[in-house]
């Protein structure tokens, strides 16, 4: 097995370039970050430009871009998608992500491919599936437990494919690519980048009989993803990639979510230094900052580990989609203008600018920002806040309601300022030469680069102290991405190097390690899909394939399947089905589980596999559970008013040319 099979990349998210800047500077390996367009964050597009800028400084550490064209595509859209690939290509882009197959069968550039989560990664077969396909990094379901993840290892080569997982951030309920709930009410569908977010809005849970069984609960809505304590585990299971999410958060969340991580897995690469099977980083330098990195600083819906050790109780954000923050303090006093908190740590401080909330007695999250904020007993923590809303608008703030807070502006102030320092470990060498001095810098990867100087040395008067001064000055390579390991001046023992002379040969050396590293920096191959093309571990596809174009249709029929159903956007599923597929269950979550009832005295028998509803206002949707696999099935149909304008659209956009699926076997393909 070969040495990178055990390098650890750290994958962060950028909205845009500056962020992205910001991301490699706070230890990411790579970056992923949207393109001009096509992808499956319709607001977080960035030109070519940009992400050449971005490229350009990520390479210097070897870090790596990704671009995301992770939509299903229109075949119109084929054609602009296959230029924006050679753009980004020629911009230096190390892999596109991708969901859309059809992008398999059109002149793509010689760029490596990696499965976007959309592909919906989840069993061993579809793993084996896409690395044979010629997808060279895939990313799993975030639904999947140790044990399956470890399956999919073992199904697939370490050395044609790297596993990738998301290890933090907002989680989608659904299987991703198996949501149509959005296309469904609104028209804008999640294949395409513009999820309406309907997981996140409030139900009510009636059963069969009309009863409530939940009111006005976020459902759908769960936890965010945080598998800090679990990161070894995932190494040892074989996952390679360590994903987080978050191509729409801000500067800050980007900063401490990446610096959080990096010191995790720089602790877990150096725990097992001396193992058999030694871990590293897939890029250059390490990375030190001027603040202690905390998850709970950033906005959260509380975090949960999700499925990897198993199915739990707790995995939902069912009181509100909102960041409820860390407890901080009870109420004392309410006045007029004003409310006394007391704090649970007294060494504690509240500032102007801070975001408080609390839970109301319908558990509904208030929030309440600080206009100012008076100690008044800092022995006891206790403190007078101005809100900068009026008093009489905060429903049930009343003395001893606990009070969290969700923003603190000192943490911001930290994260809004230069906040990290990432270097390259160099051994500088200083000797004399035939025509003076010679200076060179070999980095932590094996780069070299030499700098010559005329230069008439004069014996030192001081040999020790002229000894001390050459190695200072060599070593102050100030704002350069390198910093000085050794220093080795005993090339010119018993001289003096005046610093007028060191420092332009320190910058001339610099200047050419860098560009010897640039030089050196190797592209990614792209990956060969295995000729004859392997079969799909299925014949038959539905509307869950998510098959859009013609190129999508002759990449699956290339691979053996039989009937291909058109992708939900197609508009031709009209009736009833599932518009989403969750590993969630509403029915386990609210102790409804029949599993659950099994051997409850007064309880067997009495709950059944019903289906349930959700409502909101006017939209309904019904729930099926498939209690096999335990999974849950949202069922609905398309809205007439959403139906027609989508066909129109669509239509409009494919100039009147119809696509041509079959949802049924056709007589011809099998003969009579």
């Amino acid at each position: 097995m070969s040495l990178q099979n055990f390098q650890l990349e750290l994958l962060a998210p950028a909205r845009d370039a500056e962020i992205g800047i910001e991301a490699i500077n706070h230890g990411a390996d790579a970056v992923y970050i949207g393109g001009p367009g096509f992808g499956a964050r319709s607001s977080a597009d960035n030109s070519v430009a940009d992400i050449a800028r971005l490229v350009q400084h990520a390479h210097r550490f070897n870090s790596r871009i990704f671009v995301t064209m992770n939509t299903i595509l229109r075949d119109d859209e084929l054609e602009p998608a296959r230029k924006q690939a050679w753009a980004l290509y020629e911009a230096g882009v190390d892999a596109l992500i991708i969901q859309d197959m059809g992008l398999l069968e059109i002149d793509m550039p010689p760029i490596q491919l990696h499965a976007s989560t959309q592909t919906d990664i989840r069993t061993p077969e579809k793993a084996r599936f896409l690395q044979d396909a010629g997808l060279s990094q895939i990313v799993l379901a975030r639904e999947l437990t140790l044990k399956q993840i470890a399956a999919v290892r073992a199904a697939t080569d370490p050395e044609r494919c790297t596993l990738e997982f998301f290890i933090h951030g907002a989680l989608c309920v659904a299987y991703s690519g198996q949501c149509y709930v959005s296309a469904a009410h609104t028209g804008r569908s999640a294949n395409r980048g513009e999820c309406s977010q309907a997981c996140r809005l409030p139900y009510q849970v009636v059963d069969s009989a009309g009863r409530f069984v939940a009111h006005d609960k976020h459902v759908l809505s769960m936890k965010d993803n945080n598998q800090s304590e679990n990161l070894a585990a995932l190494v040892d299971a074989g996952i390679r990639s360590f994903k987080i999410e978050g191509r729409y958060k801000d500067m800050g969340y980007v900063k401490n979510i990446t610096a959080h991580y990096r010191k995790l897995l720089d602790r877990l690469i150096e725990d097992r230094q001396d193992s058999d099977q030694p871990l590293s980083r897939s890029s250059s330098g390490t990375t030190t900052f001027s603040f202690e990195p905390d998850p709970n600083q950033n906005f959260n819906r509380e975090f949960t580990d999700y499925f990897v050790q198993g199915r739990k109780e707790d995995i939902g954000a069912f009181d509100t989609p909102k960041n409820p923050g860390q407890p901080i303090a009870y109420v004392s006093k309410v006045h007029t203008d004003s409310v006394e908190l007391e704090l649970h740590d007294p060494s504690k401080a509240l500032s102007n600018g801070d975001g408080l909330c609390y839970y109301d007695l319908q558990k509904e999250l208030v929030g309440l920002a600080i206009n100012r904020a008076e100690v008044i007993h800092a022995a006891k923590g206790v403190w007078r806040v101005f809100p900068k809303d009026p008093m009489a608008g905060f429903k049930d703030l009343r003395k001893g309601v606990e009070v969290n807070r969700n923003r603190d502006v000192n943490w911001v102030r930290v994260l809004d300022k230069k906040s990290s320092d990432r270097r390259i470990g160099v051994w500088a060498k200083l000797e004399r030469s035939t025509s003076g001095l010679l200076l060179s810098l070999t980095d932590e990867d094996g780069f070299s680069g030499q700098a010559q100087a005329a230069c008439p040395l004069s014996p030192a008067k001081d040999v020790a102290a002229a000894t001390q001064a050459n190695q200072d000055n060599l070593s102050k390579l100030g704002t350069t991405i390198f910093v000085a390991t050794h220093a080795d001046v005993t090339g010119v023992n018993g001289y003096f190097v005046p610093a007028s002379v060191l420092n332009p040969l320190r910058r001339d050396a610099v200047a050419a390690l860098e560009a010897v590293r640039a030089a050196g920096f190797a592209r990614l191959p792209r990956a060969s899909a295995i000729e004859p093309p392997v079969p799909y571990p299925e014949d038959t596809l539905s509307y869950l394939a998510n098959v859009f174009n013609q190129a999508a249709h002759r990449f699956y029929a290339k691979h053996g399947v039989k009937v291909i159903a058109p992708a939900y956007e197609a508009v031709e599923e009209l009736g009833e089905v599932s518009l989403m597929i969750t590993k969630h269950c509403v029915r386990f979550s609210l102790s409804l589980c029949p599993k659950q009832a099994k051997g409850v005295t007064g309880v067997q028998g009495q709950v059944k596999a019903e289906p349930l509803q959700l409502i909101n206002g006017k939209e309904k949707l019904t729930l099926r559970f498939d209690c096999k696999p335990c999974e849950m099935h949202v069922v609905g149909k398309i809205k007439t008013s959403v139906a027609n304008q989508s066909r129109k659209e669509l239509q409009d956009a494919q100039q009147g040319v119809p696509m041509t699926f079959h949802k049924t076997r056709p007589k011809q393909a099998f003969g009579h």
